[in-house]
């Protein structure tokens, strides 16, 4: 299909989780690239590669760790970036397909809740980070980071591109220089690299955090390719946004871990970051830790975003939205809001906890991430009646029974392998000594059975219809703008 020359409508973006119609398609492939690097490139992605140093590994194998687990899990949340460009519709809302349009409420509330959950982490750091630096108190700049991620996520698609393009240019001299210091002027415990060192449990931890990190992109990525043209091919939709978000991750989770090591028990990201950079030179330090904050705003703002998306869908499926920019204000503000109040109440339990938090993550999303693949790529190949995802009453139902059943089993199925700290350790994870497989229990078993349960699925009657309904969903979509 060939995209209409018409003028592309400007300013604060008022679509949300509608189809974005062929004349708004816009932008270029390779800005999924900077995209997707600098939202990892960010010191919250630090936090990522400490559990195996804090665990008993060794350096050597804490970083194999992390390139293992970033490889894997990049894997799955970019064959999700590939579908925003194909259906010209944020990720969230391609899950009617496959759990119905209530049913869909399910992993909507789990997709919220981590976005509530990087947020106040995020927002707590980014504070800290500019109280160290410029001083005024940690809540006051909490207040700001939160205003200023909001107006950002208001502006919409277009100006957290930008932002993140130019973030990428600034990081790579920045964290660059960063990270040839640390490399040059930091002492590392004897054994560091060691391969002698292996132990099983601190490395499959590394691994099942960093993979259930790179696996929560996932509920984000097609808000983010969405408004690209329908022409761009799968593959390298895919590789842009691997390459990016693999490259940012791999290379803060192993500033984190090399930080950890360097730094022991008395590691806090903020003053072991501030104390690396002295080492550089004095004061730089603190410049990193002013970027870092910035970083930190722009992932506070993609997450404001995406959760602002996640909340209009879970409202429409009990009362029609239509996609306004006050309705894009008004569930931004609210997310904002209780980014806001988390931030000001956590305490330095939350933030020691992060990491349980990524397993949570991890557990909950690894077989919808299973089912919404599977769906796509394999039953029914990215054909999809666009239309009939906003119809309460179409042909994918209100609940989706398929959908619904195979992600209940494989998280059913996972739980005897969950090993999350201190707060729970299945039977089969205690057996293998406290090492977490789930992510490879949970995948295989929601994708197979969604396979098996959806065989007679009509997906040709399917296509008939989108293309019946194609011209009509063209022209209500150019409509259903504000004058």
């Amino acid at each position: 299909m060939s995209t209409p020359a018409e003028p592309r409508v400007s300013g604060l973006e008022i679509r949300s989780i509608d189809y974005v119609p062929l004349n708004e398609r816009h932008g270029k492939l390779w800005h999924l690239g900077p995209l997707w690097f600098m939202s990892n490139a960010q010191i919250a992605t630090l936090a990522v590669g400490l559990i195996s140093i804090t665990e008993g590994g060794n350096l050597l194998w804490s970083l194999l760790a992390i390139v293992t687990g970033t490889v894997i899990g990049t894997f799955f949340m970019a064959f999700h970036s590939a579908q925003g460009p194909q259906l010209g519709l944020p990720q969230m809302i391609q899950s009617r397909p496959q759990f119905g349009y209530v049913g869909a409420l399910l992993v909507w509330v789990f997709a919220y809740v981590q976005y509530a959950g990087f947020n106040v982490f995020n927002s707590v750091l980014a504070a800290d980070a500019l109280h160290t630096t410029l001083h005024g108190g940690v809540r006051l700049w909490v207040v700001v980071v939160t205003v200023v991620a909001m107006a950002v996520a208001l502006v919409g698609y277009d100006v957290i591109h930008k932002a993140e393009r130019f973030l990428t240019y600034a990081f790579l001299v920045i964290f660059g220089v960063f990270t040839v210091g640390v490399l040059a002027t930091l002492h590392y415990p004897p054994g560091s690299f060691d391969l002698g060192g292996f132990r099983w449990t601190p490395f499959l931890a590394q691994f099942g955090v960093v993979a259930g990190y790179q696996i929560s992109w996932a509920i984000y990525v097609s808000d983010y390719s969405r408004y690209l043209p329908p022409d761009v091919t799968v593959r390298k939709t895919f590789y842009w946004t691997y390459f990016g978000s693999a490259l940012g991750g791999i290379w803060l989770m192993a500033l984190g871990t090399l930080l950890a090591a360097w730094a022991g028990e008395h590691f806090d990201t903020i003053t072991s970051i501030d104390a690396a950079g002295d080492k550089v030179f004095v004061g730089f330090g603190a410049i990193v830790l002013l970027f870092a904050a910035l970083g930190l705003i722009s992932v506070t703002a993609l997450n404001m975003y995406g959760g602002s998306l996640t909340l209009i869908s879970a409202i429409d499926s009990f009362r029609r939205v239509r996609p306004t920019l006050a309705v894009r204000l008004l569930t931004l503000a609210l997310t904002a809001a209780l980014s806001l109040v988390g931030a000001l109440a956590a305490t330095s339990n939350f933030l020691q906890n992060f990491n349980d938090f990524l397993l949570l993550v991890l557990y909950l999303f690894i077989p919808w991430t299973a089912v919404n693949l599977m769906d796509y790529y394999v039953v029914r190949r990215g054909h999809y009646a666009i239309a009939e995802i906003f119809n309460p009453h179409g042909i994918y139902g209100r609940w989706g029974r398929h959908g619904i059943i195979a992600y209940l089993v494989g998280f059913v199925v996972m739980i005897p392998f969950f090993s999350v700290g201190t707060l729970y350790v299945g039977p089969a994870a205690k057996a293998l000594g406290g090492a977490d497989i789930s992510l490879f229990v949970g995948l295989p078993v929601s994708a197979l059975l969604y396979w098996w349960l959806t065989r007679s699925v009509d997906v040709a009657a399917e296509t008939r219809l989108a293309e019946a309904e194609a011209a009509e969903l063209e022209q209500a979509a150019r409509e259903h703008r504000e004058p």
